[in-house]
């Protein structure tokens, strides 16, 4: 889910500055009360239902999403199928970010959200419908799902941009990140229960028909967010203008955010994989999640709670080098407890590294009055940059797969993808120098 080419501190300054930099004009409109230090950080109405929609979509994929890889796999035995389907979800994602960046920034963009959210539930209706012969159109439901992601994301993040400022936006990347373990810590469990009790025909029909539910759930609520102003056209080349500039930020971020890309483009299907073939059982893998979500709920709580923007950078370092550190147990053994360890790391440190990662880029998408009036456009590129990385990675994952599955191979080669949240730090640590105040 963030222009100042030095190491200074960012001031939004006093008095005509502070108004010129207000470019929260959704917010009710409401003036500004000189002693409201009391609701400084605090998240209001709006933060919360948008807290409410990602809680309710985030709980639908964890219910399902975290068995669709399984799902394939059980139907065929082929990495590289699952590998070709994540390629086309977010080659499909970065494509309906980049067109429908025009729909949020012209025209209404919590509809965009909504469809989003509508077409996620589609594909489980598609998964349902195809049943075992999933696996053949695995191409279609990829692209399928990347239209949803792109149309939920690309709308998401413009209006958390919008209902946040730089006082609250770690406070709600923190309670995203809490309530997402918190529905990671149930959801993902039940269905393995699930499907461990039913049969893996009912088990998966009832798993899938909840999510379902569970989305439709998510377009309702969507109706009590408020219809967010526009203004202004959207450009289309604006990504590619904005790089051309020859002193921007944005290139070092750009390229922060493609590394930071490659590895969620892999690990977000691999290690469940893994922890699936180590066990032969969904229950087990919903047990990992459970266990594994406990902790990261824990940590984005605290990660929320007390990363303050001048400790971004210190976090961001440590959380980067540790989760590349705990790949390093996969060489000695690769099964469920070497796995539960990655996993139990990756919940404790992952948090350090994405909640600054994220709240940096947003406060400098925010660091102007012209860029956060641009914000949709800022928000495009970003997504972009993350797509580009997820693509990069799994065509090597592709590639390397194809080329050699021996275990020491596979381990190379999750420790060279795992280790890009270091360069991503790297091209990240100036503007994580930048203090806003």
């Amino acid at each position: 889910m963030h222009k100042d080419q030095s190491m200074q501190r960012m001031h939004l300054g006093k008095g005509k500055e502070r108004q010129k930099g207000n470019y929260f004009e959704e917010r009710d409109q409401q003036p500004a009360q000189p002693n409201n230090s009391a609701k400084k950080g605090r998240l209001d109405a709006q933060a919360i239902l948008l807290l409410i929609v990602h809680t309710l979509f985030g709980s639908a994929n964890a219910l399902s999403g975290t068995f669709v890889g399984v799902y394939l796999w059980k139907a065929k035995n082929d990495y590289a199928l699952i590998g070709w389907f994540t390629l086309a979800t977010h080659l499909t994602m970065a494509i309906t970010f980049w067109l429908a960046g025009k729909w949020v920034k012209e025209h209404n963009k919590m509809n965009c959200l909504r469809i989003g959210v509508a077409i996620s539930a589609v594909f489980y209706m598609l998964v349902l419908w195809l049943g075992a012969n999933s696996f053949q159109y695995f191409v279609w439901l990829g692209i399928v799902q990347g239209i949803s992601a792109g149309l939920f994301w690309v709308a998401f993040n413009v209006v958390y941009f919008e209902v946040t400022d730089p006082d609250n936006r770690d406070r709600f990347n923190g309670s995203v990140g809490l309530l997402g373990a918190g529905a990671g810590i149930i959801a993902p469990w039940i269905s393995g229960l699930l499907i461990v009790s039913l049969g893996d025909i009912k088990g998966y029909r009832l798993i899938f028909s909840i999510s379902l539910g569970i989305f439709l759930l998510g377009v309702v609520i969507s109706f009590f967010l408020k219809k967010r102003k526009v203004q202004g056209t959207y450009e289309w080349m604006f990504p590619i203008r904005s790089l051309r500039k020859a002193e921007t930020p944005w290139k070092r971020v750009s390229l922060a955010l493609v590394f930071q890309g490659v590895r969620e483009g892999v690990f977000g299907f691999m290690i469940a994989l893994l922890v699936y073939i180590s066990t032969s059982s969904e229950a087990s893998l919903g047990n990992f999640v459970l266990i594994t979500s406990a902790v990261s709920l824990v940590s984005f709580w605290a990660a929320g709670r007390f990363i303050k923007p001048r400790f971004r950078k210190v976090s961001m370092f440590i959380g980067a080098a540790m989760v590349v550190a705990i790949i390093l147990p996969f060489f000695w053994k690769m099964g469920y407890s070497t796995l539960l360890v990655f996993g139990l790391g990756s919940a404790l440190f992952f948090p350090m590294y994405s909640v600054p990662m994220v709240s940096a880029v947003f406060d400098l998408i925010g660091s102007t009055e012209e860029s956060a009036r641009q914000r949709e456009e800022y928000i495009v590129l970003r997504e972009l940059a993350l797509n580009v990385g997820r693509v990069c990675g799994v065509l090597l994952f592709i590639c390397v797969i194809s080329w050699s599955k021996a275990p020491l191979v596979i381990n190379v080669l999750l420790l060279i993808i795992g280790s890009s949240p270091l360069f991503s730090w790297y091209f990240m640590k100036k503007q994580l120098s930048v203090i806003k105040t």
